[in-house]
């Protein structure tokens, strides 16, 4: 187990307590980039109903506009995450950046909408690819301990932000047209990009001396990523016990095994499997995807909730979530001492308890509830929590992993978020839907009874919802029986590495039945 104060290879001095305006300046770049990909995956929603409208779109279609986001970006990440750790970071984040520009910009001009599905894809690949090398060059910018962690926690609390506030953007452009939400990140995406240019540091050669290429893992790895995201978010229109749905995750545990078998035969693998050896690693992971999964879920039901039953515009949806985004981003760069006292299990658990004290206080909900006595209290606690766990679930995967494995790490972390995203959206989707008969969910009377029908059909989603974030609290809580808070994980690359750590697991386990 690593401290802030263990070795580690960075390219900032030891010495250097200050941040420097080139350091500052990067890091508002990686921020910019963050912010516009969790932006894009939750503004989308609300502008739903007027795209489907312009284009002629059918629910099912329509669906894929969100999706075709999701699976570029979920099934890409592994790949991306690689690509920056051995093509350069700077250099596959500034090309994914340019490419997300681009397609910003053609999604807000098409007029078709299997066009628009294909720009969404292409946006979802580039940001597979700017999100773990932007995570990965500050991990490698700013050394291990409270500095890494202050800038850590202000870039996990950009994303936070940034899909807290999609849906608020949303309501606001789509008052003006749904194809602003399109087009809003390409200037931002650009002013980036020129930005980035200048002050994104270029990684030394050195870094990347001596690694081949791991292409049937690459293969095989975006190719199960790929087919379970396509294969989850497509089951609730072609049935859960379908051939088809089958035999396409009979596909994925296929392309999943083949692709263990290579990583541990190859001499450069993708993803080098003892990096899961680290139970800080396996919690980091379990706990973005289940956090990241349950609020998608949450989100999701709240948008119906809010204009399906109680009748709420675009805008009073979008306004309702503002309080969470708000104390995201007023706790922003409030974390970084937090962790650096309390450590990343006790904070990401304190996340957790808040989350699911959100959860559980809005099972309150009615036909006529109080914004301020029912609502609100559970959007203060989910901002509060993304403000703690989202800063502490990505120092715990990053810290202690050498510099040319970060952009591995972080890749795996965000394929976590993407694919626990997707799964759980499908599992409270699915459960919503069964429990709807010919009115429920899909009825369109506006009757007290129409309406109590919808929100009967919502409460077991929610329930799930509360659920999985149960679950995530329960395996953060797990990691607390250590005697000493972790400010970082001790990830195994060598031989001499591997048999350290494997000594220090069983010290652990000593201590622990002392």
């Amino acid at each position: 187990m690593t401290s802030p104060s263990s070795p580690s290879t960075t390219t900032v001095p030891r010495t250097e307590e200050r941040w420097t305006p080139l350091q500052w300046g990067t890091l508002l770049v990686l921020c910019a980039a963050l912010f516009l990909d969790a932006l894009d995956v939750s503004m989308v929603g609300v502008a739903l109903p007027s795209i489907g409208s312009e284009l002629h779109l059918s629910t099912s279609s329509l669906q894929w506009v969100v999706s075709g986001y999701i699976l570029g970006y979920g099934g890409l990440l592994l790949l991306g995450g690689r690509a920056a750790d051995l093509l350069g970071r700077r250099r596959v984040f500034l090309t994914a950046l340019a490419v997300f520009a681009v397609a910003s910009l053609l999604g807000g001009l098409v007029d078709s909408g299997s066009l628009l599905i294909a720009t969404r894809f292409v946006k979802g690949l580039s940001a597979a690819f700017t999100a773990p090398a932007g995570l990965s060059i500050i991990t490698t910018t700013f050394r291990e301990g409270p500095i890494r962690n202050r800038a850590l926690t202000i870039y996990s609390s950009c994303g936070a932000t940034g899909f807290s506030m999609g849906l608020v953007l949303s309501g606001l452009l789509t008052e003006a047209g749904w194809r602003w939400t399109m087009l809003l990140p390409a200037p931002v995406a650009l002013i980036a990009l020129i930005a980035g240019l200048k002050l994104i540091p270029k990684t030394p050669r050195e870094d990347r001396a001596g690694r081949g290429y791991d292409l049937p893992g690459a293969v095989t790895g975006t190719a199960s990523m790929l087919l379970l995201v396509f294969t989850v978010v497509s089951a609730s229109s072609a049935g859960w016990a379908s051939a088809r749905t089958l035999g396409s995750f009979a596909g994925v545990a296929a392309l999943l095994a083949a692709f263990v078998v290579i990583e541990q035969r190859s001499s450069h693998p993708l993803i080098r499997l003892g990096v899961l050896r680290s139970s800080g690693q396996v919690r980091a992971n379990i706990g973005g995807a289940t956090f990241f999964g349950s609020y998608v879920g949450f989100q999701f039901l709240v948008t119906q909730y809010l204009q399906n039953v109680l009748g709420y515009s675009a805008m009073q949806t979008a306004l309702a979530f503002l309080p969470a985004g708000a104390l995201v981003a007023i706790l922003s760069t409030r974390m970084g001492p937090i962790v650096d006292r309390f450590g990343t299990p006790r904070v990401i658990a304190v996340g957790f308890t808040l989350l699911v004290v959100g959860y559980a206080l809005f099972l309150r909900i009615n036909l006529h509830p109080s914004y301020a006595a029912v609502i609100l209290p559970s959007m203060l606690l989910l901002g509060g929590a993304f403000a703690l766990a989202f800063p502490s679930l990505n120092i715990q995967a990053t810290n202690g992993v050498k510099d040319h494995e970060q952009g591995m790490v972080s890749g795996l972390l965000n394929t976590s978020f993407q694919v626990g995203g997707a799964i759980f959206l499908a599992i409270v989707t699915a459960v919503v839907t069964a429990g709807t008969g010919s009115g429920g969910a899909g009825s369109s009377g506006s009757g007290t009874a129409a309406k109590q029908a919808v929100l009967d059909s919502y409460r077991p989603g929610l329930w799930v919802v509360a659920a999985i974030g149960l679950f995530g609290l329960l395996v953060t809580v797990s990691g607390l029986r250590r005697r000493r808070p972790s400010y970082g994980i001790l990830v195994a690359s060598s031989a001499d590495d591997e048999a350290r750590a494997a000594e220090a697991g069983r010290t652990e386990q000593v201590a622990a039945r002392d």
